[in-house]
């Protein structure tokens, strides 16, 4: 047994609290970036190492053993340990990890490139993936591992989900520029309202504010794009609602122009989130990067 010992290690460990935490194969793969054979083959190296059969494959799912269930508690308490080392030892430009973004496009316009370069000269080995998606994707995501940090419309009401609340994003009314100065303002509303997409707050808060101001005939034109929204409103093919920040310089060149019709949605609500579990400072150190970057952009667009 003290030569079985002496072969087990955390990421074995790590392997068989992901498949717990996340019951099964399959899920545990997506979390850890590993291929299902893979994460088969560390728990079949785990149980040869201890002598003894971890999970009870013959019914449904992924049941302890009464074995396992005691390995459960020390992984746990080496996993704990694990993350102090991480946190209070290693040098954090010696840490050579993965970390999956999830971030909406209102970030990923504004300070997505200051975040990423943060990370990096924080942690210079660390290999940093990303995706651009709307927000109810990249809550799915999370909750299914799929990615590590989640950037976001929030915060994610679930009780195995951290939130950190960000600046919101206050929202402005576009038209094109050339739109003649005089136009009564109940006219911009008749026209095509492009906005944020189908399945998100933003839309849905729009859709209820147009139904109660404008009435029923109001034509939506929800869109995973905003600059494409903007494109749409230079062209003069409608108006949009979408955030100041974005519309700034757009503003600016000349190409369109804000209008007010006497009311405008509340700001954009935003949160970076990520699971407590398993404790990561890596990410935990991400998250707070992203707020600290965060509030950097906002004062220095206000200043």
């Amino acid at each position: 047994m003290i030569r079985g010992m002496a072969r087990l290690n955390l990421e074995q460990l790590k392997t068989f609290l992901t498949v717990v935490r996340l019951g099964g194969v399959r899920k545990a793969a997506n979390g850890l970036n590993l291929t299902q054979p893979a994460v088969t083959a560390r728990i079949k190296n785990l149980e040869d190492t201890l002598s003894c059969e971890l999970f009870d494959r013959t019914g449904a799912g992924m049941k302890l053993t009464k074995r396992g269930e005691l390995l459960l508690t020390y992984a746990e308490q080496f996993e704990h340990l694990s993350e102090l080392v991480e946190k209070n030892v290693i040098d954090p430009s010696g840490v050579d990890g993965h970390l999956r973004l999830g971030v909406s496009e209102t970030i990923a316009q504004c300070w997505l490139p200051d975040l990423v370069a943060r990370l990096h000269s924080l942690y210079p080995r660390l290999k940093i993936e990303f995706n651009v998606d709307i927000s109810v994707n990249l809550r799915t995501d999370l909750l299914n591992h799929e990615i590590d940090l989640a950037i976001l419309l929030g915060p994610i009401s679930e009780y195995s989900v951290d939130n950190i609340e960000l600046p919101g994003f206050d929202l402005a009314w576009y038209t094109a520029a050339d739109t003649p100065m005089d136009t009564p303002v109940t006219q911009y509303l008749t026209r095509p309202v492009l906005t944020y997409a189908r399945h998100t707050r933003p839309f849905r808060e729009l859709k209820a504010m147009l139904f109660e101001r404008v009435g029923p005939d109001v034509s939506l034109f929800p869109s995973s794009s905003l600059s494409a929204c903007f494109r749409l409103v230079e062209a003069n093919l409608g108006v949009a609602v979408l955030p100041r920040v974005l519309g700034q310089d757009y503003v600016e060149s000349g190409k369109i122009r804000e209008f007010d019709p006497g009311w405008v949605p509340s700001p954009l609500q935003l949160s970076v989130s990520y699971l407590g579990e398993p404790k990561s400072h890596l990410i935990e150190t991400a998250a707070r990067t992203a707020l600290d970057i965060a509030v950097a952009f906002q004062s220095d667009k206000n200043s």
